[in-house]
């Protein structure tokens, strides 16, 4: 079974239109259970919430969209869970604003796990799409489950890292549960379901609102014991998932970066800030006081490649150093010719030691 016997009377009340959640939360504080709210009569239930919404209460929801949700709920893998529920993630019940019910898709089983929430830029640079994911693994194996938001760039680097990790990852999205945002990320989407979890808060068709992300915010580092931010901008999303993270008690940690990089500049600033600067994975659960669930050494960071560049290659790899740099500059550096410094690119990106980035440079990513 994937719901409790009262399910409708939860929709009833958590989809009525203009209510709201605190009201919800008020609601459900005054009367104990959604059952008893629309028992209640009028009198009373103008001592808690506002007249006009005390009528829209008596009229109840929408009829067409509880059955879409009963449903819904027909699928073994969709649940719904409420405030009462005993799944209901206790980490949640500590913030000053947790839902009243939340829309699942997954592993129950992942609901209460320890978590580690990892964010970070949605146009990230290969460097930081390779962190997140090693981070996650890693972080994954030693026992934390990771929990970021499903966005392109360092959340998507983030979920495939979790689930290969044993740990596994939960994605909360900022749509209803039957919309796939973004679409590219549907493949992911499916894995999450299978190994994983999805969570919204958001009913059943609610599109991609952009007011509606930073709100799932709060639940990302809700769930979690703390938050790394891997890459950000100074005006990055990521930030506000790091503020509302301190806002609700949790550790924040950041992975620095090239002091020339505008995606660094956001994690230099938490580290300023206070937020403990992370080089290993190992870091992450020191600052935690997380013992490892795993025998083996951790794995903090990158897995270094198994090819050996050539004493030449070495050099111009030593030159490129770990910021981006164009031909004509390692040519500066190196003496060489332009030809014999691509040549050299190539053998270098092909050994998967560099990548190529836009406007023509090169990043090392081992």
């Amino acid at each position: 079974m994937n719901h409790p016997p009262d399910i409708e009377s939860w929709l009833n009340l958590c989809l009525i239109k203009g209510l709201g959640d605190e009201s919800v939360r008020r609601l459900l504080v005054a009367f104990g259970s959604p059952n008893e709210i629309f028992s209640a009569n009028t009198a009373a239930l103008e001592r808690i919430i506002k007249k006009p919404l005390v009528k829209n209460l008596l009229r109840g929801a929408d009829t067409d969209k509880i059955s879409t949700t009963l449903k819904w709920l027909e699928d073994p893998t969709n649940s719904i869970i409420t405030l009462a529920d005993p799944d209901y993630p206790s980490q949640l019940l500590n913030i000053p604003d947790p839902p009243p019910l939340l829309y699942f898709k997954g592993q129950r089983k992942l609901l209460n796990r320890i978590a580690l929430a990892v964010v970070g830029s949605r146009n990230a640079t290969p460097q930081g799409l390779s962190n997140a994911e090693a981070f996650s693994e890693a972080a994954s194996n030693a026992g934390l489950c990771i929990i970021s938001g499903m966005a392109l760039g360092i959340d998507t680097a983030a979920h495939h890292g979790g689930l290969r990790g044993a740990s596994a990852s939960i994605a909360i999205v900022g749509t209803g549960l039957d919309i796939v945002y973004p679409a590219r990320n549907h493949q992911l989407a499916h894995q999450l379901a299978k190994n994983g979890a999805l969570i919204s808060e958001f009913p059943l068709g609610t599109p991609a609102i952009g007011r509606n992300f930073p709100r799932r915010n709060r639940i990302i580092s809700g769930m979690s014991l703390a938050c790394l931010v891997v890459e950000a901008a100074l005006r990055s999303g990521s930030l506000i998932t790091a503020r509302q993270a301190l806002e609700q008690g949790r550790d924040v940690l950041a992975i620095p970066g090239s002091i020339h990089s505008p995606l660094s500049k956001g994690c230099h600033a938490l580290i300023k800030q206070g937020a403990k600067l992370v080089e290993s994975t190992q870091d992450i659960l020191d600052e935690l006081n997380f013992q490892s669930t795993e025998n083996s050494p951790i794995n903090t960071q990158e897995s270094e490649s198994d090819s050996k560049p050539s004493a030449e290659d070495a050099v111009l790899l030593k030159l490129l150093g770990y910021d981006a740099v164009d031909v004509d500059t390692l040519c500066t550096r190196s003496g060489l010719t332009a030809d014999a410094v691509s040549a050299m690119l190539l053998t270098l990106e092909l050994d998967g030691l560099i990548t190529s980035l836009p406007g023509g440079c090169y990043q090392r990513i081992q």
